[in-house]
């Protein structure tokens, strides 16, 4: 199953990272977030990427492109100017990975940016998300759950975290305070969806977003199913959560690092 990755947002929310760079490539634990996603993709077996590239695109193309040729021991012929690889180390080439970097336009919207992979995606079940979230979320289960009921489109729904601490009150007394917990009613789209080729009879060209026309219009047919995880899961928005992000790799417990 390929995995489609939306990487061509301005991330004008984060815009003091994002002057610089594209959001996908805001670096946690030294790593762009974008690494981190592909890694827990892989960690459920699925090494084959198709990224969307937009806003600063030529950046995350140049990282993968420096990562082939500079990790490990290089051969440098001046004679021929020539640069060749000596060996395989480094913990990208170590992943076994291959990936499309697809140009989809600066200002396309996420529907058109999907609709312009559909080459590459080709007439296969394949997996989506943003470059921009990360999650504990199982894809295998995922994906066995979205070919249990036989419908177009499967959404992960989550439960976000409060942007406030918690106050559990009786009587005026405080009894209990929670530092921003995960929400206990209501869910949202935390993306992380698998999808049928089907879907892009429903997105119109690059101005439709995928989260208006195509995911109501699936909706409506009764086309897209909801897998509930309750487990962690959070975007990365803010420079807030980037920090909470970084916070939680450090301490050595990131709950999204499940490989």
């Amino acid at each position: 199953m390929k995995v489609a990755i939306l990487a061509g947002g301005f991330g004008s929310r984060l815009a003091e990272e994002t002057e610089i760079r594209p959001k996908p490539m805001v670096e946690i634990g030294g790593k762009p977030i974008l690494w981190h996603i592909m890694r827990h993709y892989l960690g459920h077996g699925h090494e084959n990427f198709v990224i969307a590239l937009g806003y600063k695109g030529h950046y995350i193309k140049r990282w993968f492109a420096d990562a082939v040729r500079f990790q490990g021991d290089l051969r440098v012929d001046l004679r021929h100017g020539e640069v060749s690889p000596l060996g395989t180390t480094g913990d990208l080439i170590e992943q076994d990975w291959t990936i499309d970097l697809v140009d989809t336009g600066l200002n396309t919207h996420t529907g058109g940016r999907i609709k312009r992979l559909q080459p590459y995606l080709k007439d296969d079940t394949f997996a989506l998300t943003w470059g921009d979230g990360v999650s504990n979320v199982d894809i295998n289960k995922l994906l066995a759950f979205h070919r249990s009921h036989g419908k177009l489109a499967t959404v992960t729904a989550v439960r976000p975290s409060a942007r406030y601490g918690k106050l559990d009150i009786q009587q005026g007394k405080v009894i209990r305070f929670s530092e921003k917990p995960q929400l206990e009613e209501g869910w949202i789209n935390g993306a992380f969806f698998i999808l049928e080729p089907g879907i892009f009879d429903y997105i119109d060209g690059d101005s439709t977003q995928w989260e208006k026309e195509p995911m109501e219009g699936l909706a409506r047919d009764g086309q897209l199913m909801a897998y509930m995880h309750e487990g962690y899961w959070q975007c990365m928005d803010t420079l807030r959560e980037k920090q909470l992000l970084e916070d939680l790799w450090d301490s050595g417990n990131a709950p999204w690092k499940t490989w």
